[in-house]
């Protein structure tokens, strides 16, 4: 079985079309390819481990090399491209569950970086936070990141405006979900409202009444657990965001990428 940070011929066929070209006429040494960079950053992404410490006997490069190349991928929407065109493909599949959606959000300790705050959940040390929505099995569709101390409440109609065009069947993307499905923490009933006016029906658990929506809302919470199974991201050590951002998004293209049919990967 292949080391989760090696690249299949298959994956890399859609993420070479999506990366920048390189400009012509530059001089110096010859780049490293961007695959083989590619390596590096999933290695960094998959152990956690440190750019300085990256191993070059293994062929990513340097970690500065690596850090570079990721920047300058999450600066083109790289990753975003992938997770869509992942998307896209587990549409065309039947694969995206969209009569209901399912959201909630997760602490991260975080070490340094804009976005953090102190966490109501870690004796308020210096935490991030990671905003999930899936689909009904717990694909996910978008993310995003505040500091430990934001509501989820929040965050709720960022991340059901985050969710891109998905395409892979007839006639126009599709964007919304029909049902939204969501704990107690996102009992508001402004939201609600605001929910309904986008055509979404809400589901959302009262305030000190038990918790209905478990049965179903627990694919959102195995899909943060599949998230943070990606050591660099359980800890957030990036001080800046977007590099924070390109990680969070080459994980989740990751997990869709794995919910594909066998087939197709």
């Amino acid at each position: 079985m292949a080391a989760p940070w090696v690249v299949s011929d298959e994956l890399w066929e859609r993420i070479e079309p999506l990366l920048p070209a390189r400009p012509a006429g530059r001089t110096g040494p010859k780049p490293l390819p961007d695959r083989q960079v590619l390596q590096g950053i999933l290695f960094v992404l998959v152990t956690g481990i440190g750019w300085e410490d990256l191993p070059q006997e293994l062929g990513f490069g340097s970690g500065m090399t690596c850090w570079r190349r990721l920047r300058d991928w999450q600066e083109t929407g790289v990753f975003d491209q992938l997770h869509e065109v992942l998307l896209a493909e587990l549409n065309a599949a039947g694969q995206i569950d969209w009569s209901r959606a399912c959201v909630d959000a997760s602490h991260v300790r975080a070490k340094r970086g804009a976005r953090t705050g102190p966490s109501p959940v870690d004796r308020g040390k210096t935490g991030s936070k990671h905003h999930l929505i899936t689909d009904g099995g717990g694909i996910p569709l978008a993310t995003l990141l505040t500091g430990g101390n934001r509501h989820d409440i929040t965050q709720l109609l960022p991340l059901v405006e985050k969710v891109p065009p998905v395409r892979g069947r007839r006639g126009r993307p599709r964007r919304k979900p029909d049902v939204l499905v969501a704990d107690r923490g996102y009992d508001y009933e402004p939201y609600r409202h605001q929910l309904r006016q986008r055509g979404i029906t809400p589901l959302i658990s009262r305030k000190r009444t038990r918790d209905t929506n478990q049965p179903v809302r627990w694919v959102v919470e195995q899909t943060l657990a599949l998230l943070h199974q990606f050591r660099r991201l359980a800890t957030r050590w990036e001080r800046r965001t977007d590099i924070h951002h390109g990680f969070l998004t080459l994980a989740t293209s990751l997990i869709s990428w794995r919910r594909l049919p066998k087939q197709m990967r």
